[in-house]
Order: structure tokens, then C-alpha cells, then sequence
């Protein structure tokens, strides 16, 4: 063995002893580990640290990066970055450099092709809104049968504040023809197979949704620019439909005289039976509908499942809800598993389509194990289930009611 053979041993036996003293154990079959190949435990820990995530986001998949919240730690009024749940499709696109990033607007249906610097986009009126984003999948792991993909249970929703320009403004700025039906996007996020010529997802909206003035082309979230792992530099965000309409990293919006055929629009993805069917049945992709506004949700985060009292102790619960494009009009809980329900003091938005905080104080009549489960209604009087929703294939739209345990000593 020569000098240099020697030396790349010597490196790959003391890096083996760094990786297994920080793992605490050894690590079998260590010494067929590829050079340059990072083992997983430490990917996932880097998450954290790279992406400046609360250690109790759970991560669900690595490749791409998808991490969901706990529902005790939603309980900020405003989301904050660390808290926020991850969806990506693709990769994070690398070396990003704002001051040469660009958007361009063009398609079948705008008057003339246009390009934005960042610093255009400013030009225009600074907006800024509280927006709910979650994702169509959020709840997907209580399906039976099971859904394929991201098994997320409540945290893939968030309300974070967001600015940025208008769309509607830019589609003004570049002219739309009278055929304009839909605004698709297309980031700089990369395919997993690495196929510079695949998108991994471009979705869109229609022209009714593009021109709300909640739909915004936003390069700030919470007051500042936007995480990478968010879409820094530039993000679509459209505030209560599933959030992969809210397109990451952009740098292109076309408008369509057609439903935006991208990545990921058609087939059973983000669509769900145009129709109720029975569980595991097999739909045919004619037969399914885009998801557009969200439905009626709410969510516990205060107290975290498994709160202990003691008895007479009343407790304090409190929340948010939300209803995709529509506004909350009541949030109820119950304690004894939906046989009564009790009103809970509901807050208004503080803008359309942010969520809305609830609390409410609860005394327990005796000892024992219970179960709080809360419930919102829309102002058109939907109320959520208190079981799981209507099966589809995807998993999507899990709106059932939130609960915790409890228990009384």
C-alpha cells in the first residue's frame, strides 16, 4: 500500500471513529461506507442545524426534504420559519444569487413577455398578508386504506406572515388577453433524477384566484426574506387553496388559455373523486377534480396530547381554524367523545384567508381519562367530521376532528 493509500485509510478510520462516537455506537459494516457518502442520522440532524428548524419538526422523507410540525408547537399566533412545515418535490436549488435572480411572465394568453429583477418586483406596492398554507396531504396517515406518499398527521399547515406584490398587479403590468384561464409556475427546484429537462412540480391557479388580492409573488416572509428552504428568493403564495399551488424558488409564471398542464396536475395528483366512492377503489383520472379551497380544520396546541391535572383544576385549550376560502364562524369542543359540544371564544382573522385563534377554559367533572376533541364550522355551516372524511386514492383532505387525551387525578 503506498503513501496515499495509506493516508485515505488513515482519514477514513478516524472520520468512522468521529461518526460512531457521536452516534454513541458502532457502525456495522461501517468500512464499505462510499467516500463521500453521508449516513443518513447525520443528513437529518443537519436539517435542523441547515435549515434552522425546532428539533421537534418531525421529518418524514429527506430526499426530497419533507418535515411536518407538532400541534403543540403551532401555538404561535404567526408561524414562525423554525416551526413551519416542509414540502418539496424536488431538490433546493444551490448557489442561488438574488441580485441575478429574474421573473419572467409569459404564455399563451399575456399581451407581451416580461422580465423582473427582484428589485422591479419592489417597485411595485409592498403588500402583506397572513396566509394559511397546508398541504393537500396534510392528515394522510389515517386514511385506511392506506395513501401512498408523505404520511403527515396534523402539522403540514401553517400561517406565517407574508409580503410581496400582488399577481394581480403584474398580470395588469404585462396585459392579459381575454383567454387567460389559468397562471402556472415553474421553479428552479431540480427533478430527483437530476433531469435538468423535467420539472419536479408545476402547478398553478386559475386567472379567478390569480387576481385575489391575498395572491401574492412574496420575496418576504415574517419580515424578512424568505428561507431557502421556504423558496428564497421568490415564492407564489396563495393563501387557502393545498400549497403546492404556491409554487417555491420561481422564476417563470406562464398564463394559460388552457388548465395549466405542469407537473403534477394531472393523473391522481392533488385531485381528489369528482365523486364519493368506496374506500380502495380504483378511479380513473377523468373522473377526478382539482383540489381548489381548503376545507373547514382546526387544530389543539395548547395543552400537548397527554396533559395531566389534577382534580378541580379547570384547563385552559386553545387553538387555530381555518376554512380555506371561507371564514370560521364557530369552534366547539367536547370532552365527551362529540356527545355534547361546548362554544369556544373564536377570534376573527386578522386578515381573508388567515387563520383564526379559539380558546376556551373546561372543567372536568371527576377523575379519569378523557378526550378533548375540537370542532369548527364555516360560515356556509360545515362542520368538520368527527370521523375520517370521504376515501380518495391520494390521501388528501383529512379535515377530522382534532383531539387530545387527558387525564384527571
Amino acid at each position: 500500500m503506498g503513501l496515499k493509500e495509506n493516508r485515505r485509510e488513515f482519514i477514513k478510520k478516524s472520520v468512522l471513529a468521529t461518526l460512531s462516537a457521536s452516534l454513541g455506537t458502532n457502525i456495522v459494516f461501517g468500512k464499505l461506507i462510499p467516500d463521500g457518502y453521508t449516513p443518513l442520522f447525520f443528513e437529518q440532524d443537519d436539517f435542523y442545524k441547515r435549515f434552522d428548524k425546532d428539533k421537534s419538526m418531525v421529518i418524514l422523507n429527506d430526499r426530497p426534504w419533507n418535515a411536518e410540525a407538532q400541534a403543540h408547537i403551532l401555538d404561535d399566533k404567526v408561524t414562525p420559519a423554525s416551526r413551519m412545515f416542509v414540502r418539496n418535490n424536488g431538490l433546493i436549488p444551490q448557489n442561488i444569487d438574488a441580485n441575478q435572480w429574474a421573473l419572467t411572465i409569459d404564455g399563451e394568453s399575456v399581451v407581451g413577455k416580461r422580465t423582473y429583477t427582484l428589485d422591479d418586483l419592489k417597485k411595485f406596492p409592498k403588500q402583506t398578508y397572513q396566509l394559511t398554507l397546508e398541504c393537500g396531504g396534510n392528515g394522510r396517515s389515517e386514511f385506511d386504506p392506506p395513501a401512498k406518499g408523505n404520511q403527515w398527521t396534523i402539522g403540514a399547515v401553517s400561517c406565517a406572515e407574508w409580503s410581496g406584490v400582488r399577481l394581480k398587479d403584474l398580470l395588469d403590468d404585462v396585459g392579459l388577453k381575454n383567454d387567460a384561464v389559468y397562471v402556472g409556475y415553474y421553479g428552479k427546484d431540480t427533478h430527483l433524477s437530476g433531469d435538468p429537462s423535467k420539472n419536479p412540480i408545476s402547478r398553478g391557479v386559475p386567472i379567478s384566484k390569480a387576481i385575489m388580492d391575498e395572491t401574492l409573488v412574496a420575496y418576504e416572509m415574517n419580515g424578512e426574506a424568505i428561507p431557502l428552504v421556504h423558496g428564497f428568493p421568490l415564492r407564489l403564495v396563495a393563501g387557502g387553496w393545498p400549497a403546492s399551488v404556491s409554487g417555491k424558488w420561481i422564476d417563470r409564471l406562464s398564463v394559460r388559455n388552457k388548465v395549466h398542464d405542469g407537473a403534477k396536475m394531472g393523473g391522481s395528483s392533488y385531485r381528489i373523486p369528482c365523486e364519493t366512492v368506496e374506500p380502495g377503489t380504483k378511479v380513473l383520472d377523468e373522473n377526478m377534480c382539482i383540489i381548489e379551497s381548503m376545507p373547514i380544520k382546526s387544530v389543539i396546541t395548547y395543552p400537548k396530547s397527554g396533559a395531566l391535572l389534577n382534580q378541580g383544576q379547570s384547563l385552559r385549550l386553545r387553538g387555530h381554524a381555518w376554512a380555506g376560502e371561507l371564514k370560521v364562524k364557530d369552534v366547539e369542543y367536547s370532552i365527551d367523545f362529540g356527545a355534547t359540544w361546548n362554544p369556544c371564544i373564536l377570534q376573527n382573522p386578522v386578515n381573508r384567508l388567515a387563520w383564526q385563534h379559539w380558546n376556551a377554559k373546561i372543567n372536568f367533572p371527576e377523575k379519569g381519562y378523557y378526550e378533548v376533541w375540537a370542532r369548527a364550522t364555516d360560515e356556509n355551516g360545515t362542520s368538520q367530521p368527527m370521523i375520517l372524511p370521504g376515501w380518495n386514492p391520494k390521501g388528501y383532505l383529512n379535515n377530522a376532528c382534532h383531539r387530545i387525551a387527558v387525564k384527571v387525578t
